[in-house]
Order: C-alpha cells, then sequence, then structure tokens
C-alpha cells in the first residue's frame, strides 16, 4: 500500500479574492476505493486538476503513482475515427487486447472499439472510456461523475463493474453508487476536509450523529455564556457601586461606619474585581471552544414551491399516442394519464422517447395556451416557437406524431430542460429575459448554496451543477400546475439533492419527471411509467 500525501494545499484562480483551498493537509491510500463529494463549487474538480499537475499551487502533492483522469477529452476529428485507431493518443500505454477483457467484464462486446465514436450512446461511451482506463497499470484513477447521462442500465453496469476495482477516487453525487462502490469517502465540508472509513451512508449516519452532538455542545455552551454574562454583570455593578461609596458618607443614616472602613470596602471591592475577571476569562474560553462547533453543519434553508389548483382532475392524456423520426419509431400505442397530485417518474433506456414525449406535451399545451391566452413557461415557449424541433444526427427534424396526445386547458407548466447550454450571460439578463424577479431568484440560488460571488458572475463560468442550480430555481420560482423536470439532477450535490427532495415531499406538487438517481425516484414518484 502506498500513500497519497497532501500538506498545507492552498490554492486560489488567479484574479479571485478566495482561496479554493487553505493550508489543507490529509493522507490517502492508493488501494482504497474513494469516494468524493462536496457542494457544488466547492472544488472537487479543481482538486483533480491541481492533482494532474494543470495549475500551480502552494504546499505539496506526494504521490506515488501517476494519475489518470475519467472522462477522456475526445475531440471532434476523433468523434468521427473508431475507439481502436486513436486509443493510444488517450493512453499511450494501454494494450487494446486489455481493453478488450475489461469490456468483457462489463458484459460488453469488444464491437464497440471498431465503431465511429460518435454512434456510441452514453452509456457505451462511459464503458469503454473506464475499459481504457482500467486496463493500464500503476495509475490512481480520477473519475468524475461517471453516471451522467445513463439510464438506469447503464448506471447498474458502472456500478457493478466498480464495484469489484480499487484504487481509484470517484467523485460522484450518485448516493447509490457511492453505497455500493466506495470504501473511504473524502469530504470537502463547509470549511473542512475530512477522510472517513467507510461508504455514504456510514458517513452520512456519523455526520448526523456528529452534527447533533455539536449543536447540543454549542446549546449548552450558548447557556454557559448567557449565565456567566449576566453573573458577571451583577459583579460589576455591585463593585462598581461599593467603589464610589468607598469616599464620604452620611454619619447620621450610617452610623455604623468610620474612616477606617474605607480599606475594608476598598479590599471588598478587589475582591469583587477579581471575580469580575475569572467570569470574563470564563466567558472567553467558552466562545473559544463554541467557535469551530457549527462551521461544519449543513443546515439547508427549505425552499419554497407555488403550485397551483387547476379545475381539472386530468391534465394530460394519451391514447393510441406514437413518436418517431421516419423510418425510426420512438413509441407506438402508447396509452397515458396524468392526474393533478401525482408525482409520475418517466423510466426507459436512454434513446426510448422519455424526453421527446416531454417536449410533445409541450408542445400540445402550447396549442392550448395560444387559443386560450395564457401564459406558461418561458424556455418551453421559445422552445416550441422554434417549431418545436429536436437535432438528430443527421440535422433537424420534426417528430411524427400518431393517435392522440391532450392537455388540460389553461395549464401552466414550469420546465426544466436538461440541457443548459443555452445558460448565456448573468443573471440579470436572463431574469430580464424569462420575467423572472431578480432577487427572489437570487435568494433561492443563496439557499442552494450558490456563492455570493457567483451570482454577479456570468453563466459560462459557472460549474454543470451550478447551471442546474439556476434552472431549478427558475422552476421553483414560477406558479404553476404542473412541474416537468427532464433529468433535473445531473451534477447536483448530494446536500441540495436531499433539500430538493423534503420540498417536494412537503409541498407535493403534480410533477412528471425522468431523473435516473434511484434514491431521488424511491421518494418522490407516486408512480412509475416504463417506456420502451
Amino acid at each position: 500500500m502506498a500513500k497519497i500525501s497532501v500538506s498545507n494545499l492552498t490554492f486560489c484562480y488567479e484574479g479571485s479574492f478566495e482561496n479554493v483551498f487553505e493550508q489543507v493537509s490529509f493522507v490517502i491510500d492508493t488501494d482504497w476505493k474513494l469516494g468524493f463529494i462536496g457542494r457544488n463549487g466547492k472544488g472537487k474538480t479543481t482538486f483533480l486538476n491541481l492533482l494532474l499537475g494543470k495549475y500551480e499551487y502552494q504546499g505539496s502533492i506526494q504521490a506515488p503513482a501517476a494519475f489518470d483522469y475519467f472522462p477522456y477529452q475526445i475531440g471532434a476529428e476523433q468523434l468521427q475515427r473508431c475507439m481502436s485507431e486513436f486509443l493510444n493518443e488517450l493512453a499511450p500505454d494501454c494494450e487494446e487486447w486489455r481493453v478488450i477483457m475489461e469490456l468483457e467484464k462489463m458484459k460488453m462486446d469488444a464491437e464497440l472499439l471498431y465503431r465511429p465514436f460518435r454512434t456510441l450512446s452514453h452509456g457505451e461511451r462511459t464503458r469503454v472510456m473506464l475499459a481504457i482506463l482500467f486496463s493500464r497499470d500503476h495509475y490512481f484513477l480520477l473519475i468524475d461523475e461517471p453516471t451522467n447521462h445513463l439510464d438506469q442500465a447503464s448506471r447498474e453496469c458502472v456500478k457493478e463493474y466498480l464495484r469489484e476495482k480499487k484504487g481509484f477516487l470517484l467523485v460522484s453525487h450518485d448516493r447509490d453508487l457511492l453505497d455500493a462502490c466506495v470504501d473511504h469517502i473524502l469530504v470537502l465540508n463547509r470549511v473542512t476536509i475530512e477522510v472517513q472509513k467507510g461508504n455514504f451512508s456510514s458517513w452520512q449516519e456519523n455526520k448526523e450523529r456528529k452534527d447533533a452532538f455539536q449543536m447540543a455542545e454549542n446549546e449548552k455552551h450558548r447557556k454557559e455564556i448567557g449565565k456567566l454574562k449576566k453573573a458577571a454583570e451583577r459583579a460589576r455593578d455591585w463593585a462598581d457601586k461599593n467603589e464610589r461609596s468607598k469616599i464620604g458618607f452620611d454619619p447620621v443614616k450610617e452610623h455604623d461606619r468610620s474612616v477606617g472602613t474605607r480599606a475594608y470596602i476598598g479590599a471588598k471591592t478587589k475582591k469583587m474585581q477579581s471575580r469580575v475577571k475569572q467570569m470574563e476569562e470564563r466567558i472567553g474560553h467558552e466562545i473559544e471552544e463554541k467557535e469551530g462547533l457549527l462551521q461544519d453543519i449543513e443546515n439547508p434553508a427549505d425552499l419554497k414551491i407555488m403550485p397551483l389548483k387547476h379545475h381539472k382532475d386530468i391534465l394530460i392524456r394519451a391514447e393510441k399516442y406514437g413518436l418517431g423520426y421516419g423510418e425510426r419509431v420512438l413509441f407506438k400505442d402508447f396509452d397515458f394519464t396524468l392526474q393533478q397530485g401525482e408525482r409520475v417518474l418517466l423510466r426507459g433506456a436512454n434513446g426510448c422517447g422519455k424526453s421527446s414525449l416531454i417536449k410533445a406535451i409541450l408542445r400540445a399545451n402550447a396549442q392550448t395556451v395560444e387559443t386560450a391566452g395564457e401564459n406558461t413557461d418561458a424556455e418551453a415557449l421559445e422552445w416550441v416557437e422554434s417549431g418545436g424541433r429536436e437535432k438528430s444526427q443527421n440535422g433537424i427534424s420534426v417528430p411524427e406524431e400518431t393517435g392522440i396526445l391532450r392537455t388540460a386547458s389553461g395549464l401552466c407548466i414550469s420546465y426544466i430542460n436538461q440541457d443548459t447550454s443555452f445558460l448565456r450571460g448573468d443573471l440579470s439578463g436572463y431574469c430580464r429575459k424569462e420575467g423572472l424577479d431578480e432577487s427572489l431568484l437570487k435568494a433561492i440560488l443563496r439557499q442552494l448554496d450558490l456563492e455570493r460571488t457567483r451570482l454577479g458572475g456570468r453563466m459560462e463560468e459557472f460549474s454543470e451543477g451550478q447551471k442546474k442550480k439556476v434552472l431549478i430555481a427558475s422552476s421553483l420560482l414560477r406558479q404553476a400546475h404542473l412541474y416537468i423536470w427532464d433529468e433535473p439532477l445531473n451534477y447536483i450535490d448530494i446536500f441540495s439533492r436531499m433539500q430538493i427532495e423534503n420540498l417536494l415531499l412537503r409541498c407535493q406538487p403534480t410533477m412528471l419527471f425522468v431523473e435516473h438517481d434511484v434514491r431521488f425516484q424511491e421518494k418522490i414518484a407516486t408512480r412509475v411509467v416504463e417506456m420502451g
């Protein structure tokens, strides 16, 4: 077993006012299956880049092994070629026969290496790159969010594969994956960094126990400080009052006093002042012990949502409905109803038509909205006004519909697109374009733990998780009868996921959603509709 030692690591991006890491020290083992978690924007990907030597930093990182990183960067020219042709461009010391062996462990056909890379699905690309990663010796592997955009079957395959591996650092917000695949957790807390043995669930249990203890200790110290302050104030008032009475007295009213009493009062006052000083020292000691107790407490604010009540029970109805592109049929004879109060999960393999169905619903509702003169989600309307067109591999195509798809009249929909590439400019411009209250949007983003320094920045510079939070905050701001969310949690950190889960369980809006996070599915969905 070899150790990777990080000592007094300090790093700050050029032009930034705050350090991403400051005097950070910890040790990890190259044989560990290490999970890496933390809030969006806390520096997980930055730390991976520091290990890869991409940035200059203060302090030291001592590693006995070289690092390799997932995902590999695939260029536009490489997309047109087979992986077997540019394999050694990605990993010069990689041998093709070993990659084939790793693919077999994932029950994947070696034929994937001999197809143009652009023709592979997200799941196939992920598994091919993981096979390359684990086919090389003497590397400590840095795996950055491998399950984003993968359907349930692909996630299970990746999970089973990683379960049998070791010697990696896995950045993931997928709680199910972390529980299955890691034996240690590296956590970027709010202020500190900690390494703990176990998986995510054991870490969470320990954290909840630790947080409860620290909150109890904090309350105990707070009460003790209050008592000491009151006692010190009473003693100080008594001492001041007696100090003023040392000189001069009324012999008629104070017949038991004499000039010699002055020394006695002075000595007693001095003793009381000494007691006040001791109390103040104890207060300082209590405050010192109290400091730092709550620095890493995750105490997320309760989010709010404002669902509307519709006058009809059935909001969406599909009868013998089908979608396709020419000879390619996504699905057909699809019967479906969505009732008010339901939270329906659309589940199926990538490419089975989940997102296409969602956009068909938006098109159908936009036609109803235009007829009724109502308003709906600005982003959804913009998509429909562009012709409701979807990009295919061969260019722009319009889906062909069969059967019937209807939405209730006057239905207001709040929509989250899985794509974030359209987010440009600052939040002020985005709010003007979308017709949102800027102060409320920023307040929700702060509740989702987006740093204040980011609120004035350009969205192109946001991490993918921070961009997703902009879309989620926008959706929460819009009053709607129906919330349609298409893979809303990609790149969203674990703590925000739990925050959103609590909101939906508390407010119970009507929802139609696509999401591959197993824990989220289990908690939120009231009904599952299988597609494909």
